[in-house]
């Protein structure tokens, strides 16, 4: 081993590390003869594991290198990722060429890894059986959804709950109360309600916690088999050195091998190594993770499905090279290296080592998704807060209705009522005394201006609306998800929608096929079929023929004219092909198809419906059953998927039969134009389909000799195991080599049915004053048509379309534009979006949200969420978004009120959504109605709660001016807390039933909705029409009782109190426009209640005086003095100043 010359490797490296560099020619020269003759004089058994480590010094060098960018700047890191001993003591190990070197060397290469691991750097290669300190640098596999421990419980419920105004404010008014100057009546009247209202939020909030404690100790404790080394071997040899272990979920660590079955949950981020399908494939359902319902076609490590058994993955010399951990789940760049020889390590091995084969997001299995069939193997790469489900998981911030908003206003006007109030009593006495502790004890007494009973009704009228919404049999299935925010639907003013699943229902259907000279609809389906079938029979007939040596025109087809026959052949047999559906069995016999995208699904089932039918799909074969019922089979060599950014999907496959190899591709018009061979009919058609609302596809062909082939593929290989600019060196090979100049073979519409009762919703919502925004990926044209077909555009509304601008002038020319014709639709792509936002954000905002309907298109999902905030940001009107699919999930999360539909692309929108409901039109029961309803009840009930603290506490003013400005409680004890509860509280919550127009009106009428978003319901004017109602009332009353005073105090309390009593439920009847049967009730009830409670209260009634004549009489004019006049305003205005809902009754 002394003759192996290293010398040259170990200069090469230290060079790097600050020493001097050699000559080019001298390095290559030390290194090609140190490896020959090496290698010539190594023994047998040697000679892979040198080239093994020879092959990853030169590795690591060429990723040392990528990564010196990063470290250009700092000398010191860079000598410390390039640590001398560490490569010494990898030299040492190769010298002593035994087994214990390969475990040596990779735990060598989990140190440079750990190091490589840093706060910068998170990628890591990690090892087969990685030693226990390098497993513990990566974070546990923990499940953890908690809000709260046992130490941050309190603290942070306490500061959600004291950070509103309403609650802080309670809070020092009942700490007041433990000062003995300042206490005034019972602690409890003060405490209580508050106590109450912080005990019904912090239980729900540790109920909620302690149910998602529970949901995290099921996931953390399910049960995974692992495989593992046997305790005395350090390297597997024989299949008895291995074990299978169960360990819970959290004790998966990285580098373990997992075993997993059918239906379980895959507990971290894997490389998938095996599968129990022969052809290395399985299925996951990701649902869980983006929403999607189709199944995933994954792919194993083909090395190590070459295995014969699980167990020999633990005898692999490999390791996998993993990229950090980013949120993006359909991006992956790792590698898989086997660096010696599988099998007996004695013999010459039969592959090059070290083998590097890429890995890509098809070969990664997500956590959280669900293994769909058979069984597997994985490698464990991140676990726990590096996963991409966990790094997914958002905690979206609570949102604050605008209701909530403006009464926290309010009480803030109130709390300055309050400080004034007290202030001119104690200015009114003089200063007289100790007057700042007065100043706070009528503070105290006037408390109950802002009553924190206010929050109690308001939150449970919220749960009543959500409660109504939830039961409506016309929008059967529809869950409120944030019960805060009912309100808010009575107060939208900007709709923004997707396209595709939401106005449209997602079911795609072929309907036409066009070819150039000829173009087939849906009509004329049957004749595609009898054309396909006489291709097949002419196909037989030309094999028999040429046997015969007779040919037949159809052999020279490709140069001039083919006939129709064998043009639609080679089109329906590329649409068979070119996809990613497979065939799957169900128990019941039947055959469904699964794919990403449900477009290719309604290709799939159209060539089925036509005669060629998808029978098997695996991840390297293909069999399609013809119109005779023969057979054709096709190896799948290549599959080139479709992303949002290529916009397109290839597939080469090689017919079995024949040999011949093909290059199928189909995709959007906008990129394929620049793929397909020059024509004069693609841009028109393509423009045809589109106005009659067709999404299209264009597909093409190329065959390929086998030597073309060979040097893609060698090229796609090499491009395919670069760590760095990995995708775009991939797809540069592909256009070098396959995207260019293939055959037009046709163009195909598929229809996407529009959403039930779509356009009278569209249209009902616009006759309520909504601004419908349009914000979709789909082409300029199909997103053009469906605006008109859904009456999104209005009849004769002109239609300004903006696209492809480039520069900042043809933006402000089309600004300028927009701005002097505000009566149009502006239809936008996502490029001229971008740039408007780019360099004219405030201007296109403030124009754009003036117009009546905006078309946004080739919008990406970030797009649509900066359009949302954009909008809310600048026009502080309410905006309600709606989608169905994962992309809109950003958008539904920035809006107001996020609407999610439960469509055929998940439940991720759906669970993401404020409100989830099944159809689009449900809108316009949620909104014109039950938005309607909660927004005027919740307005209602808001001021009535605040009228019945503020005439209380006029009652109190005006009481201690009489009596010598004395900070004296007029009512005390059970008469407050009574007064809030019993005696009122039923009364004045049964205003949650009210309405002021019954349904068939509100739906008639959506013209009625434009009232609410004016906020006139709840408004510095109504507040203050209450206020002076308050004033009014609580004067009157305490003055005419003082006015009727007999002669004892008792008898003061006795007639105000019932006055008081009687006034309110007068005035809950005098504000119901719609009686209900609790309404009634509750009134009835209450009084009997209170009538009952005088019995029992002695203290605060004297029964005989109560009892008599005197009592009633006296009782009765303080009443009519402060309720008739209100009551004859009320009736007089309604004939004056009828409202507009009045007038429809």
């Amino acid at each position: 081993m002394t003759d192996i010359p290293l010398k040259s490797i170990k200069r090469s490296q230290l060079n790097r590390a600050g020493y001097s560099k050699l000559d080019s020619d001298e390095r290559d020269d030390d290194h090609t003869n140190g490896h020959a003759n090496g290698s010539a004089d190594m023994p047998p058994s040697i000679r892979p594991a040198s080239a093994s480590f020879i092959s990853r010094k030169a590795r690591g060098k060429r990723r040392a290198d990528a990564e010196r960018g990063s470290y250009a700047d700092d000398a010191e890191e860079e000598r410390t990722l390039l640590a001398d001993h560490e490569r010494e003591a990898e030299e040492d190990e190769l010298e002593r060429g035994t087994h214990s070197r390969l475990t040596s060397s990779n735990t060598s290469g989990s140190r440079a890894s750990g190091k490589r691991t840093s706060a910068k750097d998170k990628s890591r290669n990690i090892p087969f059986r990685p030693p226990e300190k390098f497993q513990n640098r990566f974070p546990a596999n923990i499940v953890r959804n908690q809000k709260y421990n046992v130490f941050t419980f309190l603290p942070i419920v306490l500061y959600e709950q004291f950070k509103f105004f309403f609650n802080l404010y309670f809070l020092l008014v009942a700490l007041s109360q433990f000062v003995p100057q300042l206490r005034i009546g019972f602690l409890t009247t003060y405490i209580a309600p508050l106590a109450f209202v912080l005990a019904v939020t912090m239980g729900k909030e540790a109920y909620d916690d302690y149910k998602r404690n529970l949901r995290d100790k099921e996931a953390n404790s399910a049960r995974y088999l692992v495989l593992r080394s046997h305790p005395s071997s350090s390297v597997v040899e024989e299949s008895h050195d291995f074990l299978t272990e169960s360990i819970p979920s959290s004790k998966i660590r990285v580098g373990d091998l997992v075993c997993l079955e059918k239906n379980q949950r895959v507990p971290a981020d894997m490389v998938l190594l095996r599968t129990s399908d022969q052809s290395g494939t399985c299925f996951i359902r990701t649902d869980q993770l983006d929403g999607e319902t189709d199944w995933k076609l994954k792919v194993a490590v083909p090395t190590c499905q070459k295995l014969h058994s699980d167990e020999e993955l633990l005898g692999l010399d490999a390791e996998i090279y993993a990229d950090a951990p980013i949120k993006d789940i359909h991006t992956f760049i790792g590698t898989f290296s086997v660096n010696s020889p599988i099998g007996n390590r004695d013999d010459v091995p039969l592959e090059p080592v070290p083998k590097i084969e890429p890995l890509t997001v098809e070969n990664v299995l997500w956590s959280n998704t669900v293994l769909a069939a058979g069984s597997a193997v994985g490698f464990v790469i991140y676990t726990g807060s590096e996963t991409r489900a966990v790094m997914n998981t958002s905690h979206p911030e609570t949102k604050m209705g605008l209701l909530d908003l403006e009464i926290n206003r309010l009480a803030k006007i109130l709390c300055a009522v309050t400080f004034a109030m007290s202030f001119a009593m104690v200015a009114l006495n003089g200063f007289r005394g100790q007057w700042y502790i007065y100043v706070f004890r009528f503070l105290i007494l006037f408390s109950s201006i802002i009553p924190i009973s206010l929050r109690v009704n308001l939150d449970m009228g919220k749960t009543v609306y959500s409660h109504l919404i939830m039961n409506d049999n016309e929008i059967p299935e529809t869950i409120v998800r944030t019960s805060t925010l009912p309100e808010e639907l009575g107060r939208i003013e900007y709709l923004l929608s997707d396209k595709t699943g939401t106005l449209t229902q997602n079911e795609m259907e072929l309907k036409k096929l066009h070819m150039g000279t000829i173009s087939y609809g849906a009509d004329s389906m049957d004749e595609v079929a009898h054309q396909l079938a006489l291709a097949f029979g002419l196909s037989s007939e030309q094999a028999f023929a040429a046997q015969g040596q007779t040919p037949t025109g159809i052999q020279f087809s490709t140069r001039g004219r083919r006939d129709m026959s064998s043009r639609l052949k080679d089109v329906v047999l590329s649409l068979a092909l070119c996809h990613n559906v497979t065939p799957v069995s169900n128990d019941d016999g039947t055959v469904t198809y699964q794919a990403s995208s449900p477009d290719e699904v309604a290709i799939v089932k159209w060539t089925e419906s036509v005669g060629l039918t998808l029978v098997f799909r695996d991840r390297t074969r293909m069999q399609l059953q013809t119109p005779e019922g023969t057979r054709m089979e096709f190896e799948v060599l290549d599959i080139f998927p479709f992303t949002s950014e290529s916009k397109r999907m290839g597939i080469v496959v090689r017919d079995v039969s024949s040999g011949e190899i093909l290059f199928l591709q189909k995709g959007a018009d906008v990129v394929m134009t620049k793929i397909v061979m020059r024509n004069d009919w693609l841009e028109e058609e393509c423009g045809n389909m589109a106005r009659e609302g067709l999404r299209t596809l264009v597909i093409g062909r190329k065959r390929l000799s086998e030597q073309t082939y060979g040097m893609f593929k060698e090229r796609y290989h090499e491009a395919s195991i670069q760590l760095q600019n990995r995708n775009d060196e991939m797809a540069s090979v592909v256009a070098e080599f396959l995207e260019r100049d293939l055959e037009l073979l046709g163009l195909t519409g598929v229809e996407d049915k529009l959403q039930d009762d779509v356009k009278s919703t569209i249209e009902l919502l616009r006759n309520a004053g909504i601004k419908i925004w349009m914000l979709t990926g789909d082409k300029i044209e199909t997103a053009t048509c469906i605006a008109i077909s859904t009456k999104l555009v209005a009849r004769n509304q002109y239609i300004h379309q903006v696209a492809k601008l480039t520069t900042s002038d043809q933006a402000k020319r089309e600004l300028e534009f927009l701005q002097a014709k505000q009566d149009c639709c502006l239809v936008i792509d996502g490029q001229s979006l971008q740039l408007c936002l780019d360099l004219f954000k405030i201007e296109f905002i403030e124009i754009s949200t003036k117009l009546s309907a905006v078309v946004a298109c080739r919008c990406s999902p970030t797009q649509k969420a900066d359009v949302a905030r954009l909008i809310r940001k600048h026009t502080r009107k309410r905006v309600c978004c709606i989608g169905d699919g994962g992309n809109d999930v950003s958008m539904i999360q920035a809006s107001d009120v996020g609407v999610g539909i439960v469509g055929k692309e998940g439940k991720q929108a759906s669970l993401a959504a404020d409100f989830s409901v099944n159809q689009f039109s449900y809108l316009t029961k949620l909104l014109l109605w039950h938005g309607r309803n909660s927004y005027k009840r919740s307005a209602k009930l808001a001021q009535f709660v605040i009228h019945r603290g503020l005439i209380i506490s006029i009652m109190q003013c005006v009481f201690s001016a009489i009596f010598y400005f004395a900070p004296i409680a007029l009512y005390q004890g059970w008469l407050m807390v009574g007064y809030a509860t019993l005696y009122t509280m039923a009364p004045v919550f049964s205003l949650v039933l009210d309405r002021d127009v019954n349904e068939d009106v509100a739906l008639l009428y959506p013209e009625l909705y434009k009232e609410l978003v004016k906020g006139r319901a709840l408004s510095y004017k109504t507040f203050f029409m209450w206020l002076m109602i308050s004033v009014y009332q609580g004067g009157a009353i305490m003055i005419m009782s003082l006015v009727l005073f007999e002669n004892e105090f008792l008898n003061i309390v006795s007639i105000s109190f019932t006055a008081l009593i009687l006034n309110e439920l007068i005035m809950v009847a005098v504000e119901i426009t719609t009686w209900h049967v609790y309404m009634v009730l509750s009134e009835i009830v209450t009084l009997m209640i209170y009538a009952v409670s005088i019995v029992f209260l002695p203290e605060y009634f004297d029964l005989a005086f109560v009892t008599t004549v005197r009592f009633a009489w006296k009782v009765a004019v303080i009443v009519a003095v402060s309720s008739l006049p209100l009551y004859l305003y009320k009736l007089i205005r309604s004939r004056v100043r009828p409202s507009t809902s009045s007038k429809l009754i």
